[in-house]
């Protein structure tokens, strides 16, 4: 039976599955979670030491989630450290929420400390799309890996494919006899049409036809 996340007391140590949605405040809990494991918080649920930014790795789909997901998680450590330290009222009922567990005024220093060092090291942050995560494994791990160490992520294949179907048509289609390669022509009239065919819908069962 599915549970309701309360990011407070959710456990932050051993394997945890988080199931949401479309607008369900994704970000907004990551972040608050994020917050957690900087200051330690969480008592049985807390992980076993407060971390920061470059000891939290954060993966998500595109490279414009990893900037909004940076720059809300920095800008929420910077509104929690105002308000440890009695700077801001804030909006956000988590921080105050969160400063329960500290009463004395020397451990709210302390805790606000910890999150403005986190905010201040968010450049180091391990905040990544997927693929950039794996590349920068192979390469952290070339020797291991049998990798290259200047491979490059290539987020855009058309260049390639362009290169490949060219490529195809140089070494498969040139050499033919005439009777060959009117029966080719016949299907694809040049190097264009093939690329069409195989980027149309049914260019898989085309090309696996005529292998």
């Amino acid at each position: 039976m599915s549970q309701l996340l309360d990011p407070l007391d959710f456990p932050l140590h051993g394997s945890r599955l988080i199931e949401a949605s479309a607008g369900t405040g994704k970000t907004w809990t990551i972040a608050a979670l994020y917050l957690r494991l900087v200051l330690g918080h969480g008592f049985d649920a807390a992980f076993a030491k407060p971390l920061l930014p470059s000891d939290i790795l954060v993966m998500t789909f595109t490279r414009a989630a990893t900037r909004e997901l940076s720059n809300r998680v920095r800008e929420r450590l910077v509104q929690a450290a105002a308000y440890f330290r009695g700077q801001s009222e804030g909006g956000d009922p988590f921080p105050e929420s969160l400063a329960q567990g500290y009463a004395g005024e020397g451990e709210r220093q302390v805790a606000a400390h910890r999150l403005m060092l986190a905010a201040e090291t968010m450049d180091e942050a391990a905040i990544f799309t997927i693929d950039a995560w794996c590349q920068r494994m192979l390469r952290e791990h070339a020797f291991d890996s049998g990798s290259l160490f200047d491979e490059e992520l290539v987020s855009d294949e058309r260049a390639l494919f362009d290169d490949a179907a060219h490529d195809y048509w140089r070494q498969h289609v040139y050499p033919l006899n005439s009777t060959s390669l009117a029966m080719v022509l016949g299907c694809w009239r040049d190097v264009g049409a093939l690329k069409n065919a195989l980027r149309a819908p049914g260019g898989a069962r085309v090309r696996a036809r005529r292998t």
